[in-house]
């Protein structure tokens, strides 16, 4: 069996920067053809000239055939400007703004720790430019239990904000709850909207414990109970253009993952059109796979669909163990293990 897919975008990535960037590049550029890039380095990239030097960054560690294209994010802060958000929809490059609650996840915690005391006036741009705003949402409190985070977000910021600003465009970034899938389809269409990963699609918490520790499976938001796994895989397959592919994935060197204070991030950019491919064929879906992978987002972002395509052979393969780089290795998602499905642009 084979498939053939419009060139799918990823609208959620982590590509980090200096030999890591140059590592992992070439996995997503080499069947995506756009992909939102998150801001969340260190520094963050919080101005467009930041964002405009992180791309050039990004262009040159590609491989010298690619068309791969970075769409560039700001990272939201107490201290961001409206005059910030007029010069990202002038700079051409920048499609979006993320909001990071300081200290939700990786290098957070330059996030915001007001968001109506402090960015109102910042949101209220963005709604006058359909500038989307990309949110990791979970609350921070230590107070609300970790499995929690999410729907306590929905309920007590992301709700009452879009009652202040109707018009704001939202992308709720990999989403975990049915609390979540319950609230995007809540709202009108074409105003909010989800990414959805691999992980959060194929596993559920016990992931995490399965025959001792998985530190690989670890990632935030965190994975949840199989009845909200459940209940975003139906969302996702029945063909609702509320949903699109958004890998969240997060490379880290192995050794910052199996140590006494692992960093949360599966990294899946090699193997993702694979597993979302397993997902759909699992749900009998297949013919709703393209939508999700390739129409939904540009739709959502006002952008054109890619012309260009890929193919999904049924052919079984095997998933790396690592991938070696210079400071040492990344180890993916399903690694070791056996996948149907094999993307190639041939």
């Amino acid at each position: 069996m084979e498939l053939s897919l419009t060139r799918p975008d990823d609208w959620h990535l982590h590509l980090r920067e200096g030999d890591l960037l140059r590592a992992v590049v070439s996995h997503s550029a080499r069947h995506f053809g756009r992909a939102i890039v998150m801001p969340n380095l260190k520094p963050p990239i919080t101005t467009t000239a930041a964002a405009v030097a992180y791309r050039q960054s990004i262009l040159k560690a590609l491989p010298p055939d690619s068309r791969f294209d970075p769409l560039m994010t700001l990272y939201l802060t107490d201290n961001t400007s409206p005059e910030e958000i007029k010069l990202a929809r002038k700079s051409g490059v920048v499609f979006a703004v993320k909001l990071y609650p300081a200290g939700a996840t990786t290098n957070s915690q330059d996030g915001v720790t007001d968001i109506f005391g402090k960015c109102l006036p910042v949101l209220e741009e963005m709604a006058k430019h359909n500038m989307p705003l990309l949110v990791h949402g979970e609350v921070t409190d230590p107070n609300i239990d970790i499995f929690d985070r999410e729907r306590v977000f929905i309920e007590t910021i992301l709700s009452p904000l879009l009652i202040k600003l109707p018009h704001l465009k939202v992308v709720m970034e990999h989403i975990t709850t049915m609390d979540a899938v319950k609230f995007i389809e809540s709202c009108n269409e074409g105003s909010v909207a989800a990414t959805v990963t691999p992980q959060h699609l194929l596993l559920n918490r016990n992931s995490l414990f399965q025959g001792g520790l998985q530190p690989h499976n670890y990632c935030l938001p965190v994975l949840k109970r199989e009845i909200h796994r459940q209940a975003i895989v139906s969302a996702v397959t029945r063909g609702s253009n509320r949903y699109f592919l958004g890998t969240d994935s997060a490379p880290h060197e192995r050794q910052k993952k199996e140590c006494p204070c692992g960093c949360a991030g599966i990294y899946n950019a090699p193997v993702a059109l694979s597993l979302y491919a397993k997902v759909f064929e699992q749900a009998g879906s297949l013919d709703k796979l393209e939508a999700f992978t390739s129409f939904n987002g540009p739709d959502f972002y006002g952008l054109p669909r890619n012309t260009s395509k890929v193919k999904l052979r049924k052919s079984p393969w095997k998933v790396p163990d690592s991938y070696p780089y210079t400071s040492g290795e990344i180890v993916p998602m399903f690694a070791g293990e056996t996948l149907e499905w094999f993307p190639s642009d041939n």
